[in-house]
């Protein structure tokens, strides 16, 4: 992977959003996440051909979100994983839109993805929480201030 040594902006969040929103890579990074994760599983799991796997798995692991390791030693197989910063901000993502796909699926198409908090061991359902007042957030109740340059978080900027 590629070493950026400029700082990251907004430009670069709009670059990564285009690349997510590619279809397969999304649904790459899904599966992988609920536990995909070797080539051949990737492949039937998603109908796609061989040749657009791999060079979309590829692709993501140049993005710095997916590491792979062998898991073969006659064979250059390999098996995908989250790296840390694609789990920081990719996790959520999936998270909410596979929420909202459960919540808003027919009968017959609901399927419920358990999700575990790996801190306390327990079966969980994550929401999105309010930073000052800790009470759960709705999308009617954020609205966006604007931006200001070179700013901190309220957090942050607290002694």
């Amino acid at each position: 992977m590629s070493e950026r040594t400029e700082r990251v902006s907004f430009r670069h969040g709009q670059e990564f959003l285009s690349a997510l929103s590619e279809r397969w890579n999304y649904q790459i990074l899904r599966e992988v996440f609920f536990g995909v994760s070797r080539f051949g599983e990737l492949k039937r799991a998603l109908g796609i051909s061989a040749n657009m796997l791999t060079a979309r798995l590829a692709g993501l692991t140049e993005l710095g979100l997916l590491s792979k390791r062998p898991y073969r030693a006659d064979k250059p197989w390999y098996e995908y994983q989250l790296t840390d910063s694609a789990r920081e901000l990719i996790v959520p993502a999936i998270v909410a839109i596979t929420r909202w796909a459960e919540a808003n699926a027919t009968a017959g198409e609901a399927v419920h993805h358990p999700l575990m908090h790996t801190t306390c061991g327990n079966p969980t359902d994550p929401y999105l929480a309010c930073g000052s007042c800790h009470a759960p957030m709705e999308a009617s109740t954020l609205r966006p201030l604007p931006a200001q340059e070179g700013s901190r978080s309220a957090d942050e900027a607290s002694p």
